[in-house]
C-alpha cells in the first residue's frame, strides 16, 4: 500500500509517499481502508520530535490522528465491529498513523461514522472535536446560562466549540477574522471580536466571563491579560499555551491534551447526523501532498512551539529554540486558521463509497 512516512524526527523534509506494509489486524484490533485523514499542529510537534522524551516513535512512523474509513477485517476477539461498518476514531499518537491507505486501529478508539457528511470529511471531526468536547465540559464545566469568550474561534476546534457552547445554553463571545466572522455567526456566537481590528482585552475592557477558552497561540503576558476577563471563580481552559498557574480570584487555569474517547466521539457523530454540528473543511487534498500540507504550516507551527518556549521554560525552551529542525526560528507569522484540510489516498481501486 501507499504512506505517507518518516523515518527519523526532523522538518517535514522527511515526509515520504511511499510503499509500506498493509497491517494486519491483532487481537482487539480492526484494519481500516482509510477514506480520510487530516492535518493537526500536533502532527507537526511528533514528527519534529518534541515529546520524544514522553512519548517515543517507532520508525518509520505513519502520521495521521484522525481517521475515517471502512472496516475490512477484523481480529481476534473482535465482536462489536463488522467489516463493511463505517468508523471514525482518533488513533493513539504513538501507533502508525492514517495517512496511508490501510490502518489497523484497536478497537476502544472507533465510533460510527457519521451518515450525513462525505466519508472522507467525517476525518476534519475526532481530534478537533473532542478537543472542544473536552475543554468545555470536563474542564470548563461549562453550564447553561454562562459566559463564555471563545479566542480563537475561525480555528477548527472554535468552530465545533462555539456551537457545542451555544447548544449549551451559554452566552458566547468569540473571537473571528474576516475570513470566518459570518461562519463563526452562524454557528451561534452573540458577539464577534474581530481582533484585527482592535485588540481582544481593549474590545472586551471592564467585562468577565464565566470561562475563557483560549485557542489561539499567545505568550505569556497575552494569556495573563485574558485570565484578567475570567470572573472571580471561573475557569481559563487553554489548548495552546498555559495560563499562569497561579491566577488568584478563584481562577482556575487549565491546559487541555485531548484524548480518545469513543462515547464522546459518537456523541459528536449524532449531533452531525441530527444536523446539529457542521463539519468545516477548508480543502480536500490527496494524502501524497500531506509534505506540503505540513511545509506550509511550518511558519504557524514555529511561532507555537517560540511561545510555548516561552510559557513553559527549562529544557523544553532550551530544546525547542536549538532544533533547527522545527524551524522554530522561520520568521512567517501564524495566521488565522479556517476550518480542517482533509487528505484522502487516491490510487486505483482505492475510492470508497459511503457504506
Amino acid at each position: 500500500m501507499k504512506a505517507v512516512r518518516y523515518h527519523s524526527y526532523g522538518g517535514s523534509d522527511v515526509l515520504v509517499h511511499e510503499e509500506a506494509d498493509r497491517p494486519v489486524p491483532g487481537a482487539g484490533h480492526v484494519v481500516v481502508q482509510v477514506a480520510g485523514t487530516s492535518y493537526n499542529d500536533a502532527d507537526s510537534g511528533l514528527r519534529a520530535g518534541l515529546r520524544q522524551d514522553l512519548l517515543p516513535l517507532a520508525f518509520p512512523h505513519i502520521p495521521g490522528l484522525d481517521l475515517a474509513g471502512v472496516i475490512t477485517e477484523v481480529g481476534e476477539g473482535v465482536s462489536d465491529w463488522s467489516v463493511g461498518d463505517a468508523v471514525v476514531a482518533l488513533l493513539p499518537a504513538d501507533a502508525p498513523g492514517a495517512a496511508a491507505e490501510y490502518v489497523a486501529a484497536p478497537t476502544e478508539v472507533l465510533a460510527p461514522a457519521p451518515r450525513t457528511v462525505e466519508l472522507a470529511d467525517a476525518a476534519a471531526l475526532p481530534l478537533a472535536g473532542l478537543t472542544a468536547w473536552q475543554a468545555l465540559f470536563e474542564h470548563a464545566d461549562l453550564k447553561p446560562g454562562q459566559s463564555i469568550l471563545i479566542n480563537g474561534a475561525g480555528s477548527a476546534v472554535g468552530g465545533y466549540a462555539v456551537q457545542l457552547a451555544a447548544q449549551t445554553g451559554a452566552t458566547v463571545a468569540a473571537t473571528a477574522g474576516a475570513r470566518s466572522r459570518d461562519r463563526v455567526r452562524s454557528y451561534g456566537a452573540d458577539r464577534i471580536v474581530d481582533y484585527a481590528v482592535t485588540p481582544v482585552v481593549q474590545a472586551l475592557t471592564g467585562q468577565h466571563f464565566d470561562v475563557v477558552l483560549q485557542l489561539a497561540p499567545a505568550g505569556p503576558e497575552e494569556n495573563a491579560q485574558l485570565v484578567n476577563l475570567v470572573a472571580d471563580g471561573g475557569a481559563f481552559v487553554s489548548v495552546t499555551t498555559p495560563g499562569p498557574q497561579e491566577a488568584g480570584r478563584g481562577v482556575r487555569t487549565v491546559h487541555v491534551f485531548a484524548r480518545s474517547d469513543a462515547i464522546q466521539l459518537a456523541e459528536l457523530v449524532a449531533r452531525v447526523d441530527a444536523g446539529d454540528l457542521a463539519i468545516e473543511v477548508a480543502e480536500r487534498l490527496p494524502l501524497a501532498d500531506l509534505p506540503a500540507v505540513q511545509a506550509r504550516a511550518a511558519g504557524r507551527f514555529a511561532r507555537i512551539a517560540e511561545l510555548a518556549a516561552q510559557v513553559e521554560g527549562g529544557d523544553l525552551a532550551e530544546r525547542l529554540r536549538a532544533d533547527q529542525a522545527v524551524a522554530v526560528r522561520a520568521p512567517a507569522a501564524a495566521g488565522e486558521l479556517v476550518g480542517k484540510t482533509v487528505l484522502a489516498p487516491v490510487s486505483p481501486g482505492h475510492a470508497i463509497p459511503h457504506p
